[in-house]
């Protein structure tokens, strides 16, 4: 049996321990939720005063160049491509998740139809648990090329190798399911994507910052991710975009604002595309919010992702094991792989009244998430999740389900 004192044991040896006091977590809270918008690190408020009373208060618009702001979505990127297995120059921090597929999936089509021997591919894979966003951009993409493109929804992991075929011109997959955990094996779906001639875009939202990833090794061809659930850049901060050096001189998108131009102040009335990373950038960037980003990076920088993983299975496993211990009379489904190599650094389980149970566990100062269909979901974040934390929700959890201290008639809120 697993008991408390075990749980603070782990507690005392975990290195990554002292990382907990970067964060400003609240008082009598168990944050689950990493997953979903991560924890605020203690130095975002200095930077974000920094920034507006220095940068923008005194220095004004000098500050373009004076403090970098032109060349911080790029220089921001530098600071996250080591998360990702990238290189140097091949990340833009900037705009939204949602924008930024448009921005791979449009260029990836791009490329595909310059190519003579992929020039007359019409089918777009990718899998119907997907994200939600990324199905729909998918289908606006679709519907405004109106090119006779086919959107093909694949039902499960098991069906990818044969839904990618030679009719196919991109894929795009989340690496780690938003809703079960569940990880894809990046490595072997490029390479087989591409053996069939097709590109490939990897959605990085629920890894980057929570598994090792490395897209130049894989050999990817193109990736997008936000910064503000495990990389604790705050809510709504700019996205990623990684164009790898391969892909970068012939690399084109419909957004193409000023700031992908090659000369962007000589006001040139024509579009003349920069060919380097800065192609996938729009235009004027949100300085604030883009430039706390840096902040929730520096926590990364005391550790490694390999001791991140480590930890955040070890989470993961107490947490699956405790609740199969102490709820185990209850009408549970862990939705969650138990395999370590497809699971990424959430837990989802699934109940018949999931939504209810979820608000009574956040009554109770245990913040995770609802998303349907009846599934509530546990995020790990090893900066700043202690073993200790594990045990104290599930304890919460179980004195919820076993005294049915929930509202079963509890109407949804507009965001679960």
């Amino acid at each position: 049996m697993i008991s408390a004192q075990h749980c603070a044991q782990l507690d005392q040896q975990d290195e990554l321990a002292p990382l907990r006091d970067l964060f400003a977590l609240p008082a009598h809270t168990i944050y689950l939720d990493g997953n979903s918008l991560g924890a605020q690190p203690k130095a975002a408020l200095e930077h974000a005063q920094h920034i507006i009373t220095q940068e923008w208060g005194t220095d004004l618009i000098q500050s373009w160049n004076k403090a970098g702001w032109f060349h911080r979505p790029l220089s921001i990127g530098n600071e996250l491509a080591p998360l990702i297995g990238a290189e140097q120059d091949e990340v833009a921090v900037t705009d939204s998740t949602s924008v930024n597929i448009f921005k791979a999936v449009a260029g990836a089509l791009h490329i595909q139809k310059n190519q003579a021997h992929t020039a007359q591919r019409r089918v777009i894979v990718t899998e119907r648990s997907n994200f939600p966003t990324d199905i729909y951009i998918l289908e606006g993409i679709k519907h405004f090329l109106n090119d006779g493109y086919e959107l093909r929804l694949v039902n499960s992991p098991e069906d990818l190798h044969q839904a990618i075929d030679q009719d196919v011109a991109v894929v795009l997959l989340t690496h780690v399911n938003y809703r079960t955990g569940y990880m894809l094996d990046m490595d072997e779906l490029t390479a087989h994507t591409q053996q069939q001639g097709a590109l490939i875009i990897w959605d990085l939202c629920h890894s980057a910052g929570a598994v090792p990833v490395d897209l130049n090794a894989a050999q990817a061809d193109f990736a997008v991710g936000c910064t503000y659930k495990y990389l604790n850049a705050g809510p709504g901060a700019p996205a990623f975009i990684w164009v790898p050096k391969k892909h970068q001189a012939s690399f084109a998108q419909p957004l193409t604002g000023w700031w992908a131009h090659q000369s962007p102040f000589e006001m040139q009335p024509s579009f003349a595309a920069s060919g380097d990373i800065r192609g996938a950038l729009c235009g004027t960037q949100p300085m604030i919010s883009l430039s706390l980003v840096s902040t929730g990076l520096a926590a990364f920088k005391q550790t490694s992702m390999q001791k991140i993983r480590a930890k955040s299975l070890a989470l993961t496993d107490l947490f699956i094991a405790l609740v199969e211990q102490r709820c185990a009379d209850h009408p549970l489904t862990l939705e969650t792989p138990r395999d370590h190599a497809i699971r990424g650094s959430q837990v989802s389980i699934a109940h018949p009244h999931g939504y209810a149970i979820m608000q009574a566990l956040i009554e109770r100062g245990v913040i995770g998430d609802y998303r349907e269909p009846h599934i509530m979901r546990f995020g790990f974040t090893p900066l700043y999740t202690s073993f200790t934390d594990v045990w104290n929700a599930v304890e919460i959890l179980a004195d919820i389900l076993d005294h049915k201290k929930y509202d079963v008639n509890l109407e949804k809120s507009a965001v679960t």
